[in-house]
């Protein structure tokens, strides 16, 4: 598809410069510079943005692939952008210590392409691993492999009253179990949560619609929403969730 758009594009600019030449060439005073430059310019519009939007596809192509060969949760490496994307790329800038801006430049493009997988911070059984520092959750095998790595939004561990009593926005650290799960949408009084698995009292990884690039929770752990619904199926009760600064 890409061949073919080149094709029609040049084919474009050899007509428009055919039509340049009646129109310049005939012009004594036109200098033999300037008709190279008119030309040239004519060529580099027409063209560009097919060779652009080609780059561009291949870049993103690139970094979905590496990404996901990282451990970060594509759903599909197809050079298309989607949630899965963007969020990726802010959990990779999260655990690399980037600048949070979700965007693919020259600059992340480059850090990707230099990025090894990351080693998990516990041993053992298959278990989740919630970094409230780089805010992200991810899942280790039994092999000690990182793989699904998340964005989140964690307890701000500021004050909020809920039924008029005051609360601390608090994410609990330690070592838990996930104690029960919900498949769907819970309406809570602080809001919806979808699919959630709670891991601590009322305090679950669950789907939402807002995961800003810092702490935004009441003391949940927030994902996206494109994978609360697969993530909920990838753990299960009783497996271990280690909740660490």
């Amino acid at each position: 598809m890409q061949c073919w758009r080149l094709a029609k594009a040049i084919s474009s600019v050899w007509k428009v410069v055919t039509t340049m030449r009646e129109l310049i060439f005939d012009k004594h005073k036109a200098t033999a510079a300037v008709k190279i430059l008119i030309v040239a310019l004519l060529a580099l519009f027409a063209v560009s943005p097919v060779l652009t939007q080609t780059t561009e596809k291949r870049r993103l192509l690139e970094a979905e692939q590496a990404l996901s060969d990282l451990g970060y949760w594509i759903l599909d490496v197809d050079g298309k952008p989607d949630a899965s994307t963007r969020h990726a790329l802010i959990a990779f800038q999260k655990m690399e210590g980037r600048k949070r801006t979700g965007i693919l430049n020259d600059a992340e493009m480059l850090a990707i392409r230099r990025a090894k997988p990351r080693a998990p911070r516990f041993e053992g059984d298959k278990h989740v691993e919630v970094d409230l520092t780089r805010q992200v959750v991810y899942l280790v095998s039994e092999a000690g492999e990182v793989s699904n790595i998340l964005p989140i939004s964690s307890g701000t561990e500021k004050p909020y009253f809920e039924d008029g009593k005051k609360q601390i926005a608090h994410t609990p650290r330690g070592t838990f179990k996930i104690e029960r799960q919900i498949h769907g949408t819970r309406k809570a009084p602080l809001g919806n949560l979808y699919n959630p698995s709670y891991f601590y009292k009322g305090v679950a990884i669950h789907g939402s619609s807002s995961i800003p690039v810092f702490p935004a929770s009441h003391g949940c752990v927030r994902i996206p929403r494109f994978a609360d619904k697969y993530f909920i199926d990838l753990v299960h009760i009783g497996m271990t969730v280690y909740v660490f600064d």
